[in-house]
């Protein structure tokens, strides 16, 4: 006979455990019930950017925009639900997919092999890239083109790095120690071009819309992808045919054209 007390402490464990894998068995029906707890609530919970122009940034009427709040909107609209934007940071936008406070993330998210341990991806949306811009008043297509004329780039990034491998040897690539200062210089006429990121271009470009600036050619593509919650594979597969389709139709290169001056081009699937 097991003694009243012991008796007691194995009926609890039993009860643990059952409930332990009952919750386990709730958590993987969540994991693979978001579209329809989307759809049934009407309301898609989308993490964006809110200091990441053009991708994502705070307007004059105080509202998120940019490429990704749009392509967000798009995904939303082809669902028949509505949009809840909720801003995150670089820090905290994947645990916001694996708390489940929000269904998507857009926000320039790159995908690499860490990342695809904790959170599923989508096909990519959007192109990263780093690039050459310049006033619209100086014609500029291609590296070559750089011959002679003067371009401005922080000292020691990836800016540098590939500018340098096409930048001809007559150019005048002038390097500057931050950011800050690479851009300080183009705004006051210091350089005729800049090499830099289409995020640090497009904040520049928003704070200084007198200087006509745009891109001219890209020096390295990295595309962004979308993510969700690992098992949401209801989700992914909805949304994948959603962003293919706008490929297909020209949503993706309009929007890409809009906020970042150049198509999506080809991207991963």
């Amino acid at each position: 006979m097991i003694p009243c007390k012991r008796q007691s402490l194995i009926t609890l464990a039993g009860a643990a455990l059952a409930l332990g894998l009952n919750l386990g068995l709730l958590q993987g029906a969540h994991a693979q019930n978001a579209l329809d707890e989307v759809l049934k609530n009407k309301t898609l919970r989308l993490a964006i950017p809110t200091d990441f122009p053009p991708y994502g940034f705070v307007g004059t009427d105080l509202k998120p925009q940019g490429l990704d709040i749009d392509v967000g909107l798009l995904i939303a609209d082809k669902l028949g639900v509505k949009a809840e934007l909720l801003p995150v940071t670089s820090s905290n936008r994947v645990p916001y997919l694996q708390t489940h406070k929000a269904d998507l993330v857009i926000s320039t998210l790159g995908k690499n092999a860490e990342r695809e341990k904790v959170i599923d991806f989508t096909v990519a949306y959007s192109p990263f890239f780093i690039a050459v811009f310049g006033p619209k008043t100086q014609a500029l297509k291609a590296p070559a083109e750089l011959a002679g004329k003067s371009i401005g780039v922080t000292r020691g990034s990836v800016d540098d790095t590939e500018l340098t491998k096409v930048a001809p040897a007559s150019a005048e690539v002038r390097r500057f120690e931050d950011n800050t200062a690479t851009i300080s210089a183009f705004v006051a006429g210091q350089t005729q071009f800049i090499a830099t990121s289409a995020q640090v271009a497009g904040a520049m470009m928003a704070r200084n819309p007198q200087l006509g600036t745009e891109y001219k050619f890209v020096l390295k593509d990295s595309p962004n992808y979308i993510g969700l919650a690992k098992g949401e594979d209801k989700l992914r597969l909805r949304v994948n045919e959603i962003l293919l389709e706008a490929k297909r139709s020209g949503d993706l290169d309009r929007l890409a054209v809009k906020w970042l001056g150049r198509p999506a081009g080809d991207l991963p699937q």
